[in-house]
């Protein structure tokens, strides 16, 4: 090191200045007479133009290579019959004829790794390991480490993984020692090519330790990156490793986001997803950038990634899901069970729903039915009732889907058994059978064997409750067990929101000062819960509740029937997650509530959010409640 400054030293002062005669002989190189001061160097740089600038640059470099630093090595023969060979075989024997230097041996072993990957070849890597001609090169590669350059020794690195040296071999270990004391002279290129070769690797201890380093280098010099290729894989590679690094990457994605391929996008979508990263400013400039790319045709395998990581992600975009959408519909006889299935729960999440891509893969599944596992159409059912989606040819669907289920429901798990009978209830498709499967005292058991405290055991709870319900209210045919009375798990009271805050507030308003005309939060036997009750009488009056006989209470209320004409009216609430995104139909999980409660007895009112946000006084909600009560009331009696 301290040679070397004094190279530097001797060319910038000139090799007549005082004192260079008394330098020793190793200093004395070939130098320039005419070289400048270093004031003078300093002012040319600053004041010349961005032109003048590279030109000085160019000189420099081939000024620097004829006084012996930055020199490329030269072109041999050598090197001409090593790009040449076709073979495993014609390679080995050029070298064993020849021999060379160590870079040419690890351009050798790069050129093996690639040989031996073709088609074409018909050599196995462990015939090559055996090669006595491969041991010299590895000894070779071993002795000579330091005369590689850095591009070949991080490729070869690499290419000794796909060749299966062992991570024992001193020319593995030689190689990633050397790569290791390089770090900080490797150019951000080379780093993140590291970083690739050391992620797709089984890692050892010493493999850990380069990684770990190399992950340190590129948190420091991550202002250095300028490709998006480059910032799509470490994203991918490196970012679960450290959140610093993912930070900046996240920045150089937003800065980059505009020279991002399709392709680059999906790479970085699917980083985020993995690793749960919901970085809104970045997917707004990925989202906007991809539609703006017109004339460019998307790979289906692409759209059906990016549904998904917008999906894990809950990140609405209607413009990426109208071109995903628009680009997919005529591919989908094309696509596979797989790929249907996962797109449709991708927009299931997102609670989007497009008819006629939703249509389309009905009709695969009518047309591949034989294709589709029975996880997969299990998804698919989930995904319909979700967004409460009907196929046109519904019957020919649900013919398939219970073909599949008949002799498969029953082996699946326990939970994914429970969505599915639940899925179909809200798609008013379930059997008997499937009823009293997941109805049998044996079966929700298995569902508490945890002692019920979980929030998942509590959820399953409830939709056997809901699956409880249908079976009593929606298929008069089942004779099968019910739940019994401590199995039931009702739901709980939560914090209230705005619109049912102001629901109450609203029916406190309409009933006047009177108390016991109306119950709020009311929690059902059927497992469901009702923001407001009232009961009104012939005259549309509401009555007092305190001793009405109540069947759907847990406790059935007092023991005075309904008076004749009354009617009993349940106030829901339809909050903005109670629906499809852009859309007013509710999910399917609300219109299966509407469903038990009207075939309960009650007549249902719902108040929308989208309505409720444009009454601004308290009559005005007043008044609001009362005319959606009237309606249900005529619409019942117009029956």
């Amino acid at each position: 090191m301290s040679t070397r400054l004094l190279i530097r030293c001797i060319r910038l002062l000139g090799s007549h200045s005082p004192g260079v005669s008394a330098l020793p002989a190793a200093c004395k190189l070939p130098l320039t007479t005419s070289a400048p001061p270093l004031a003078a160097l300093t002012l040319r740089l600053h004041t010349s133009t961005g032109g003048a600038r590279s030109e000085g640059r160019r000189q420099a470099q081939a000024k620097a290579q004829e006084d012996g630093f930055l020199r490329q090595p030269e072109r041999t023969e050598l090197d001409d019959l090593i790009d040449g060979a076709g073979s495993v075989e014609e390679l080995l024997q050029v070298w064993a004829e020849r021999g060379g230097t160590g870079n040419q041996a690890a351009t050798v072993l790069i050129q093996l790794a690639r040989l031996s990957i073709t088609p074409e070849s018909k050599t196995n890597t462990a015939e090559i390991l055996q090669d006595c001609r491969f041991q010299q090169l590895l000894r070779t590669v071993d002795t000579q480490i330091s005369l590689v350059w850095n591009g070949t020794l991080v490729t070869l690195l690499r290419s000794l993984s796909q060749l299966g040296v062992s991570s024992g071999e001193p020319a593995l270990r030689s190689v990633q020692n050397e790569a290791h004391w390089r770090l900080r002279r490797l150019s951000y290129r080379h780093l993140v090519s590291l970083a690739d070769s050391c992620t797709s690797q089984a890692c050892d201890e010493q493999q850990r330790v380069l990684l770990s380093d190399v992950v340190k280098q590129l948190e420091l010099r991550w202002t250095e990156i300028s490709e998006p290729r480059n910032v799509a894989l470490l994203m991918g590679k490196l970012g679960h490793l450290s959140g610093a690094l993912m930070d900046r990457l996240e920045d150089k994605a937003l800065e980059l986001a505009e020279q991002f391929s399709p392709e680059d996008t999906r790479r970085v979508a699917l980083a985020l997803a993995a690793q749960n990263r919901r970085s809104v400013p970045l997917l707004r400039a990925l989202s906007y950038h991809l539609v703006q790319k017109h004339g460019i045709e998307l790979r289906s395998g692409l759209l059906v990634d990016l549904a998904f990581a917008y999906g894990k992600l809950n990140f609405h975009q209607t413009q990426v899901f109208q071109r995903i959408a628009t680009d997919l519909l005529p591919r989908v006889p094309e696509l596979g069970a797989s790929d249907i299935t996962r797109c449709a729960k991708s927009f299931a999440y997102l609670k989007w729903l497009n008819l006629p891509l939703f249509e389309a893969f009905a009709q695969h599944v009518l047309v591949h039915s034989e294709k589709y596992s029975t996880p997969q159409l299990c998804n698919l059912i989930l995904a319909f009732a979700r967004l409460n989606y009907q196929p046109i040819k519904g019957d020919a669907f649900y013919s398939k889907v219970h073909e599949k289920l008949d002799s498969a429901l029953g082996q699946l798990d326990p939970y994914m058994q429970t969505d599915v009978v639940w899925s179909l209830c809200v798609l008013q498709q379930a059997r008997p059978s499937y009823l009293q499967s997941v109805l049998e005292p044996d079966f929700y058991k298995k569902l508490t064997g945890s002692g019920g405290s979980s929030s998942r055991d509590e959820n399953y709870m409830l939709k056997l409750l809901h699956i409880n319900t249908t079976a009593m209210l929606e298929c008069p045919e089942y004779r099968g067990p019910v739940l019994p009375l401590e199995a039931c798990m009702y739901p709980g009271e939560k914090k209230a929101s705005a619109l049912q805050n102001g629901l109450r507030e609203a029916l406190r308003g309409l009933v006047g000062e009177q108390q016991g005309l109306y119950h709020s939060a009311v929690s059902t036997v059927y497992g469901w819960t009702i923001d407001g009750e009232l009961v009104l009488n012939s005259e549309s009056n509401p009555v007092p509740l305190k001793d009405l006989a109540a069947p759907h209470l847990p406790q059935a209320g007092g023991a005075t029937p309904l008076p004749p004409g009354a009617k009993r009216i349940a106030f829901l609430a339809c909050e903005f997650p109670n629906y499809n995104s852009r859309s007013k139909d509710l999910l399917g999980r609300f219109v299966m509530q509407r469903r038990h409660l009207r075939l309960a007895g009650f007549l249902t009112v719902d108040v929308p959010y989208y309505e409720w946000l444009e009454l601004k006084s308290d009559s005005q909600k007043v008044a609001y409640l009362k005319d959606k009560m009237g309606k249900a009331v005529a619409e019942d009696m117009a029956k």
